[in-house]
């Protein structure tokens, strides 16, 4: 029996786990085999595709499923198979059609199975390509003609372009999409009901983990779901204005191994 059985740590990978230095830290990378060799869970919930995080998987310990695409897939890499997976509705092409013309700055990524399809992509969209190394094989080819199913869809602008869209989208389809800013100028766009906070409810069912040994930490707008049900929500330093303002407790910086004093925490919680 180890001090952190049934206890489940869900961490953001960009700018949580994964620093500016493009790595994670060997102090994180102790403190979390720690953890584990003393019965915890820890994974990742990121916005990141299977595409896009399967190159960096192996940089920390990680002994449970991963949630990936901002909260609509639940993915086990030990494995290599999907656990479960929401995609968006068909009528996603012709809504997206609608808002491009609407709103013709905008551009977005299409994420379909292993492939990225753009519309209209911005220097946003290729430096965020280029921060994913998901340069190499992207296609871009009309909405209407885009394959689906689409599991989440990235759209890039400048933060009032995007607000434009997400209030364009929303007074028209609320029902069907949930849009959340993931930084100042990304826009995710998914199922409704896929979410961070949603899949990590659903992985600690998948592990057998009580609510109250949930615990998850994030940097931006789209952790907020997942903090929502943390038993304590967590943020590095560096996190969103709008993070910090929602209340969750402070931590060191995602370069100053923030990840690792989580542990501390929790090893006085349960030690």
């Amino acid at each position: 029996m180890g001090k952190f059985d049934g206890v489940l740590l869900a961490s953001d990978f960009d700018d949580t786990l994964y620093g500016r230095d493009l790595t994670v830290s060997e102090e994180n990378c102790r403190a979390i085999s720690y953890f584990i060799r003393e019965g915890g869970y820890f994974t990742v919930s990121t916005g990141r595709a299977h595409k896009t995080f399967a190159p960096y998987a192996h940089l920390a310990p990680i002994n449970a499923p991963v949630i990936l695409s901002n909260g609509s897939c639940l993915y086990d890499f030990q494995e290599d198979r999907v656990i479960f997976e929401t995609f968006l509705p068909d009528r996603v092409r012709e809504d997206l059609a609608q808002v491009a013309q609407a709103i013709p700055a905008v551009g977005f990524e299409a994420y379909h199975a292993e492939e990225v399809y753009l519309h209209n992509p911005n220097q946003i969209t290729w430096n965020h390509l280029r921060r994913t190394s998901a340069v190499d094989g992207v296609i871009e080819r009309p909405i209407l003609e885009m394959p689906l199913p689409w599991s989440k869809v990235i759209l890039e602008q400048e933060r009032t372009v995007l607000e434009a869209v997400r209030q364009y989208m929303l007074e028209r389809w609320s029902d069907e999409y949930e849009l959340i800013f993931s930084n100042q100028v990304l826009l995710e766009l998914t199922q409704k009901n896929s979410n961070k906070g949603g899949m990590v409810l659903r992985l600690a069912d998948y592990l057998g983990v009580c609510r109250e040994n949930i615990y998850c930490v994030g940097d931006n707008e789209n952790d907020i779901p997942m903090m929502e049900i943390s038993a304590i929500p967590f943020a590095p330093s560096n996190c969103a204005p709008a993070v910090r303002a929602w209340g969750p407790r402070i931590l060191r910086s995602c370069d100053e191994s923030c990840i690792a004093q989580i542990i501390e925490l929790l090893e006085e919680r349960y030690g």
